[in-house]
């Protein structure tokens, strides 16, 4: 299991942190998605073997977001 923050740019209300979280846990393999819409971030519990961060990060970025 590993666990990663990405910062997010693009976030502005709490539909934003809905969007992101509702895309992000239908991806296997992860277990928990946090969103901090102040602090622009997302943290993620995932299962390595499963999914990876560059996964994470291309979906945030496909419903337009910028992962920084």
């Amino acid at each position: 299991m590993a666990q990663d923050t990405l910062i997010v740019e693009g976030m502005t209300c709490e539909h934003c942190v809905a969007t992101i979280t509702n895309t992000v846990e239908t991806i296997s393999g992860v277990r928990k998605v946090l969103v901090n819409l102040e602090d622009k971030n997302v943290m993620v519990d995932y299962d390595e073997t499963a999914t990876d961060l560059e996964n994470i990060a291309a979906t945030i970025t496909a419903v337009g977001f910028a992962v920084t």
